[in-house]
């Protein structure tokens, strides 16, 4: 292994560096931190060549870059740019985690299949998902992860339809996946869907109750629900956010910080083997899940 110092260059498209990720970098063993904000699409090739011509070929490995944000797709672009520059001998790692939103989804999902066990064989795969809070960037991504693995998928909009129809759309051309989309903006409308679903996610922002006791009985073949908001009220009564498998009217229910305390262990960990490697990796959040699968075992 080389022992030039890891170098953490942390870059973001918003006014800030996410202190979260910061700390996140530090408890890792990251010491030296550079942070870059108001990061443009066409920032990231320059800013990468200059990481990565900058120390000797064998020292590049340990020079990392991280990309931050709240958007899943520029990032994703981000990500795909800075890929794009580099080549052999001079090749930097990526991580890419906007919002902690990769590392979260891939938490919720892992979550969601260890609580599938003994109650559907396949796991997610053929499962009717449906996503609540889906145009957000933790909902989003989640439905990928989900329809990656198999799941048939609805994310649910609750304003105008086309708000998830062009998330959908995107996500077709980036990754192939078909989603359904649907919208609803009352109980009753979410009565309806609820009726055929086997999982239940909820992404919502934080505070905002999304499905409601009523609505929960309403969903006959529920076999499990997952919530990422911590915030009271919680995005699905019923389900707190230590609950890990709690009684629902029907199926089980997984609340934000038994996914947070997954979601925490993955990205700690990413941060740590990403610093410690002696080749350059690139983690999204398909790395993330196959992470968080093994530490929910």
């Amino acid at each position: 292994m080389s022992d030039a110092a890891p170098i953490l260059h942390m870059i973001t498209p918003l006014r800030h560096t996410s202190p979260f990720d910061v700390n996140m970098a530090v408890d890792a063993g990251f010491h030296d931190i550079a942070t870059y904000v108001g990061v443009e699409l066409k920032d990231v090739v320059p800013l990468t060549q200059d990481a990565m011509f900058s120390r000797a070929p064998s020292d590049a490995k340990r020079t990392v870059l991280f990309i931050g944000g709240k958007d899943a797709s520029l990032a994703l672009d981000q990500m795909a740019a800075a890929a794009s520059a580099l080549f052999p001998p001079f090749e930097i790692s990526i991580f890419a985690d906007p919002a902690g939103a990769f590392t979260t989804a891939a938490a919720m999902i892992a979550q969601v299949e260890k609580h599938l066990l003994g109650k559907r064989e396949k796991g997610l795969e053929g499962a009717r998902v449906q996503v609540y809070g889906a145009t957000g960037i933790i909902g989003g991504i989640a439905a990928v992860i989900a329809a990656q693995a198999g799941a048939h998928v609805t994310m649910v909009g609750h304003m105008i339809i086309e708000d998830v129809q062009l998330k959908a759309i995107d996500f077709k051309k980036r990754f192939g996946v078909t989603l359904d989309c649907a919208v609803a903006t009352s109980d009753e409308d979410k009565k309806k869907l609820v009726a055929d679903a086997e999982v239940i996610l909820t992404a919502a922002s934080a505070g905002v109750q999304v499905i409601s006791k009523d609505v929960l009985e309403s969903a006959k073949n529920l076999l499990v629900a997952a919530d990422i908001n911590a915030v009271p009220p919680t995005g699905i009564e019923g389900v707190g956010s230590n609950d890990d498998g709690v009684a629902l009217p029907y199926g089980v229910g997984i609340g934000a910080l038994v996914i947070g305390q997954i979601k925490y262990q993955v990205q700690h960990r990413m941060l740590k083997r990403i610093r410690e490697s002696d080749v350059a990796l690139r983690i999204g959040f398909l790395e993330a899940y196959e992470l968080a699968r093994t530490l929910s075992e």
